[in-house]
């Protein structure tokens, strides 16, 4: 008779694949639920739309990308109070005629707003939006007093 090592790993095997499961559907709900769309029985529920944002910060300024693919730049307002950088807009459903039996719109449409604190440390009168190729890139110039500064240290 051998002898095998006990490996506890080994009996979990069946609830990994269970647990991974669970956990893709838990984020497939939640992922449904803050960003809007179509409900588990395919029907629509209450949708809204929220543009993804990446910010970024680099010596001199922040920078704020925000992905806008399907919204013309006159529906979109940036504002900035206390701090305080608004982005709000409206992606509008274009008019289309439905052909066919079956018709089917899985893209969110509607109103959005993002809002972000920003330092007090922005120059407030320097800030630039562009907006390319369903991306809007908004720069955020740092005053002098926020930029990193290098001290040099003294040998003695």
């Amino acid at each position: 008779m051998s002898l095998i090592r006990w490996n506890p790993t080994r009996e979990l095997t069946g609830w990994t694949n269970d647990l991974f499961n669970m956990q893709r559907e838990i984020n497939r709900v939640f992922d449904n639920f803050f960003r809007g769309g179509v409900l588990a029985d395919e029907s629509f529920g209450l949708s809204y739309w929220t543009p993804a944002v990446d910010i970024t910060e680099l010596d001199n300024e922040y920078v704020v990308k925000v992905e806008l693919p399907g919204v013309s730049k006159d529906d979109v307002k940036i504002t900035l109070e206390s701090n305080i950088l608004t982005i709000r807009g409206e992606k509008k459903q274009e008019k289309e005629a439905k052909e066919g039996n079956y018709h089917r719109i899985e893209r969110s449409y509607g109103s959005f707003q993002r809002s972000f604190t920003l330092p007090t440390t922005v120059k407030n009168d320097k800030i630039d939006a562009v907006y390319k190729d369903g991306i809007l890139t908004i720069t955020l110039p740092k005053a002098e007093e926020a930029k990193p500064k290098q001290i040099e240290v003294k040998v003695k």
